[in-house]
């Protein structure tokens, strides 16, 4: 069943065991601790759980004071992203890599939809990423030796299950969510020597990255926001640096779709700050630059645009990690055309969007159902109706046929910009079909 609750102040205020009227005289009392009355009753709490209202500065100051959260923090994130959660991230460190892999285990089980961590302990989970040193690796002391020939397996047949296309991946998630257990319990229960280790934490955090972007892609955030936090884990424990950066990157990606992205400016800062690879940076400045222009911030956009495209014509002596190999011209170009969307620059928009749908890979299907979105919402701002819909239909088809939800969902979205144009040919039957999907 999901979970009912929506709103990061439901679960600020479950935290505490709190009644919505609970959280009411809360606030209330503390108003009265400064000479002052808070006007808030159980209606308007009700009203702000259900995002029908913003609280406005002086109840949001009273509920950082109920909640414990400071002034700098209320104010650096913004609402509601600067409540307290319900869970917060291990702190990095050899000591907790077991438990937050057993927790990534337990929330594949639970059906909760809302969003992962809060914005505060982002940035502290990401703050450690960039200072704390990885401890060395050292053996189980009881427990079976672990064999080479078994990791050597688990590495191959974890290689041939995340490399299949998106229509049979959408198949094989139960066989990767299997690995991942097998591994947790050999890193648990195993004995082994550090190489052996480093391998087994390594393939822990491939295997929790490509689970946590499947949960992703079907709007479990909290899933995948666990599993991400216990890949960012297993590569520290590893020591590698790219793919911890590549884990930031992930869950930058994933504030920017929940509408945050100021956080994403700062997990990607702290990512670019651990790897060197060009084709890395590339992915993380693009990634960065679609932060800024959801800001509004054109100079901040156009300079790290620049940047993804020097760096990605950096010839490397070594290949680009795993978790940014596919990173290319096309992504250059289509996330370059969304940024001109977002900054109001619709012809350029298109010519960059067309360009890099050109240069797609057909085999990047979810990419490509992702880019026609990008397309189609390029069409609609330009008044261009009938462009709009052919495309849009051809990334529903694309997204139904591979078991896309995210896919489905960015179609879904442009539903209210197709509202206004019922006259047109198709229109209304394209809205009827998407009420269904």
């Amino acid at each position: 069943m999901d979970d009912p609750i929506r709103h990061p102040l439901a679960y600020a205020r479950e935290l505490h065991g709190w009644s919505q009227g609970d959280l009411a005289t809360s606030m209330d009392k503390a108003a009265r601790g400064h000479g002052l009355r808070s006007g808030a009753d159980k209606a308007a709490v009700s009203r702000w759980e259900n995002w029908r209202k913003t609280p406005n500065v002086d109840s949001q100051l009273l509920l950082a004071e109920v909640f414990g959260v400071t002034v700098a923090d209320m104010e650096a994130y913004g609402w509601p992203y600067w409540l307290p959660g319900r869970d917060e991230p291990l702190a990095l460190g050899s000591a907790h890599t077991v438990q937050a892999l057993h927790d990534a285990q337990r929330a594949l089980m639970d059906r909760r939809t809302f969003m992962t961590y809060s914005a505060v302990s982002l940035a502290g989970l990401a703050a450690q990423w960039a200072v704390i040193e990885p401890a060395r690796l050292t053996s189980a002391l009881d427990g079976k030796q672990v064999d080479g020939g078994l990791v050597d397996w688990l590495e191959e047949t974890s290689k041939q299950l995340t490399v299949l296309p998106t229509e049979q991946r959408q198949h094989t998630v139960r066989l990767m969510d299997a690995q991942l257990a097998t591994v947790t319990d050999l890193i648990d229960d195993g004995r082994y020597s550090e190489d052996i280790g480093r391998r087994l934490h390594l393939l822990a955090a491939t295997l929790a990255t490509t689970c946590g972007w499947y949960r992703f892609d079907h709007g479990r955030h909290w899933a995948a926001g666990k599993l991400w936090g216990a890949a960012l884990q297993s590569a520290h424990a590893a020591g590698d640096r790219d793919h911890g950066a590549g884990v930031l990157a992930d869950f930058a990606y994933q504030s920017n779709w929940l509408g945050e992205p100021k956080v994403s400016v700062d997990q990607l800062g702290y990512a670019l700050s651990g790897t060197g690879h060009p084709t890395a940076r590339s992915l993380l400045f693009l990634r960065r630059a679609r932060a800024y222009a959801a800001l509004g911030d054109r100079a901040a956009c156009l300079r790290d645009l620049s940047e993804a495209e020097a760096a990605l014509g950096v010839e490397a002596a070594d290949p680009a990690p795993g978790w940014c190999a596919w990173m290319g011209p096309a992504d250059l170009a289509v996330d370059s055309g969304q940024c001109m969307l977002d900054l109001g620059r619709t012809d350029e928009a298109h010519t960059r969007i067309a360009e890099g749908m050109a240069l797609l890979p057909r085999a990047r299907d979810k990419t490509r159902g992702v880019f026609l979105t990008y397309q189609a919402n390029g069409y609609l701002r330009s008044n261009d109706v009938e462009q709009a819909l052919a495309v849009s239909r051809e990334s529903l088809d694309l997204a139904t046929r591979i078991g896309a939800p995210r896919c489905v969902a960015l179609v879904r979205d442009l539903a209210p910009a197709f509202e206004a144009h019922q006259r047109v040919d198709g229109v209304q039957e394209f809205l009827e079909r998407l009420k269904a999907s």
